[in-house]
């Protein structure tokens, strides 16, 4: 039986599905493949695949449907490849359990290190307390220990907020991978609750006790428009 993790491709064009494929066959993946979203969400309960790949603008079922149909009982990791690169779409497929959005067209070396990327976020424990542990994580220069409850950049302490504290615990959680601005609120601040500006001025703040220059940010950096991705610690953003 071969160990190769299995993706699972939903492109309608011939054209663009043959070359994901071919990407993926000479980077040691398995492929299976659909055109059709009705296809796509059997394929993804019969074969359970490692990761999908979806395109949204398929011709029997919207992609968005099909991906809401399947994150209604799979946690598959699941990365959107579509023309469509509105903002509004992509917050609404990040906000429905996509893993990530890349806009087409797309460098083979980008799609390549998304996928990496959604593979390792999958094989981590999404919370660190149900794997018996708090989280360690390190990027770079930046340590988070939650244990000990200590963040350092480059060996130094750096003092954040509660609030500040649990934005950077969560993106950390979910290293290398978008978090909508929606999800954030959410989580930090509760379901009932729009406290995008209060955000906004904490992620300021963030970045001015960890980056070195917060214009150019190293450890998280801002999805326009859609939300925040830390930098994963195996050096993708």
């Amino acid at each position: 039986m071969s160990n190769k993790r299995l993706i699972l491709v939903v492109e309608d064009e011939e054209g663009i599905s043959n070359f994901i494929t071919a990407i993926l066959h000479s980077n040691d993946y398995q492929v299976v493949r659909t055109g059709s979203g009705k296809e796509a969400i059997a394929l993804t309960a019969s074969r359970s695949p490692d990761l999908v790949l979806l395109d949204l603008g398929l011709p029997d079922v919207d992609g968005v449907q099909v991906l809401e149909t399947i994150r209604g009982w799979s946690r598959v990791p699941i990365i959107v490849v579509s023309a469509r690169g509105h903002e509004r779409e992509k917050v609404e497929a990040l906000d429905l359990g996509a893993d990530d959005y890349v806009t087409k067209p797309f460098g083979t070396s980008e799609l390549l290190a998304r996928i990496r990327t959604a593979l390792r976020h999958n094989q981590r424990p999404q919370d660190s307390e149900a794997a018996g542990g708090s989280l360690r994580f390190s990027a770079g220069e930046l340590i988070i220990d939650d244990e000990l409850r200590r963040v350092t950049v480059a060996g130094a302490d750096v003092h954040l907020t509660p609030i500040e504290y649990k934005i950077v615990l969560l993106l950390a959680k979910h290293a290398g991978k978008v978090l909508t601005h929606a999800y954030l609120c959410k989580e930090i601040w509760g379901p009932y609750t729009n406290e995008t500006q209060a955000l906004r001025v904490n992620m300021a703040n963030i970045r001015r006790k960890l980056e070195e220059n917060p214009a150019e940010p190293r450890y998280i950096v801002t999805e326009v428009g859609v939300g925040y991705r830390m930098l994963d610690g195996n050096g993708m953003a």
